[in-house]
């Protein structure tokens, strides 16, 4: 039987909302172990003179604890 954790974790980029998420993944990589999956809680975009400046998810990141 596993347990599994789940952390939010929100992460921010001049270039899409993919590189948003890759950019989450990657840190919570650094920190977790046994991450196994995750979902997008929520897109938002930062916008400044009508362009869109930054974008920003919010992702639910679920990992394995050890026994």
């Amino acid at each position: 039987m596993s347990i599994a954790k789940v952390s939010e974790i929100s992460a921010t980029s001049p270039k899409s909302f993919e590189d948003a998420l890759e950019l989450a993944i990657a840190r919570a990589h650094k920190t977790l172990r046994n991450v196994r999956s995750a979902w997008v809680k929520e897109q938002q975009v930062r916008v400044a003179k009508g362009k869109i400046t930054e974008y920003q998810v919010n992702v639910m990141v679920t990992f394995v604890l050890d026994d």
